[in-house]
């Protein structure tokens, strides 16, 4: 009788919406394409039909908890069905459910493999020996050159553990050529955005550290009359949503400076940019709106700190600048305005370019199959 192909069980929070949550869509996606079986653990969301359609199986279990006595039985579960499906390998994408996955591993001789997405603070006691198990794998995944070192400095993961595989952009649906003009006018039409006006996009969850209020104070500096849309949804936090809305309000922007909310088409809304800013006041793990609107040829402003120092080259795909300083995010949109356009064209293509080069969801799903490979 021949033997079932090695299972990959994928273990993380919920399936409700995130960059984690569509990274592990897209290493299940290729695990399945690459023969072994697919398996991802966690509490459920929308995601789950995508993921069972991608030729997955989910298996529903409360891995959202922090309680350690939940930890502790949701290891002894997914220790079963290790067992009893024949998982070689478990990869854990969040502290919570790597512990569980750790104790499974270690029970039942399985290979553990973590992706370190975060910079994980260490504000109260025991924080970093609770962060530490995203550092216990076997193989532990760096999204970026910034979180490697992170790892390597506060856990001191070595070059034989430790694999870089930087996040990707599916850059079949992030194509210009691939979004239809309509797209783009409904969008226009729904956003109230007039025709020839200069766009500035800030993509991103509302949130303080994501810098939504360093651009609004831009704004109020800029030379232009351009607009800025806020693109993303406040969540469960809407407080500063109306913190920000109070500060358009007194600057005089009401006519400048819109929250649009969540954007279900990104492709389409990044094209509508002229500049699309990234303006985080602390450093981001990555940063994949940043590739992903220099994937749509969009000339990116980026904070210059985090993933993003790796991701945008100054002055040839894109240009960085102090985080959380109005004037100096002003300057450069001013600047980039005022290019011609043919060079704001070209510097799109070069962004474009890197991103085809060496941020593609592809490079990520073939970088993550060897790991497994490499355990298995």
């Amino acid at each position: 009788m021949t033997a079932p192909p090695p299972a990959i069980l994928q273990v993380l929070p919920t399936l409700v919406s995130g960059g984690v949550e569509r990274g592990t869509l897209e290493i299940a996606e290729a695990t399945v394409a690459a023969g072994f079986r697919a398996y991802v653990a966690s509490a459920g969301g929308p995601l789950v039909a995508p993921l069972e359609a991608l030729g997955a199986r989910h298996v529903t279990l409360p891995l959202a908890t922090k309680s350690p006595a939940a930890i502790w039985r949701n290891a002894a579960r997914l220790a079963e069905i290790v067992t009893a499906e024949g998982v070689g390998l478990l990869h854990a994408r969040s502290r919570a459910p790597a512990w569980s996955a750790l104790l499974a591993a270690r029970r039942t001789r399985a290979r553990f493999v973590t992706t370190y997405h975060g910079t994980y603070n260490e504000g109260f006691p025991g924080k970093r020996l609770y962060n530490s198990v995203m550092a216990r794998g076997d193989r532990v995944i760096a999204i970026s050159h910034f979180i490697a070192k992170l790892v390597h400095d506060r856990h001191g993961v070595g070059e034989d553990r430790l694999r870089i595989i930087p996040r990707g952009v599916d850059e079949r649906r992030f194509d210009p050529a691939a979004v239809a003009p309509d797209r783009v006018a409904a969008l226009r039409a729904a956003w109230g955005v007039a025709p020839g006006r200069p766009v500035v996009m800030l993509p991103a969850r509302v949130t303080r550290w994501k810098g939504q209020g360093v651009l609004v104070e831009a704004m109020a500096k800029l030379g232009t009359d351009a607009q800025a849309l806020l693109v993303g949804d406040a969540g469960a936090k809407p407080a500063f949503q109306e913190e920000l809305r109070g500060r358009i309000a007194a600057l005089g922007l009401g006519g400048r400076v819109r929250l649009v909310g969540h954007a279900a088409d990104v492709p389409a809304a990044l094209l509508l940019a002229d500049v699309v800013v990234h303006a985080s006041t602390d450093p981001e793990a990555f940063g994949r709106t940043v590739i992903e609107a220099q994937a749509m040829e969009r000339c990116v402003i980026a904070s210059d700190l985090g993933g993003p120092t790796e991701t945008v080259e100054q002055g040839v795909t894109g240009w960085r600048v102090p985080p959380g300083d109005p004037d100096a995010l002003a300057a450069a949109i001013d600047r980039v305005l005022a290019m011609p356009p043919e060079e704001r064209a070209a510097a799109g293509a070069r962004a474009r370019a890197a991103v085809l080069a060496g941020y593609t969801t592809a490079r990520m799903q073939a970088a993550t199959l060897d790991v497994y490979r490499e355990l298995l």
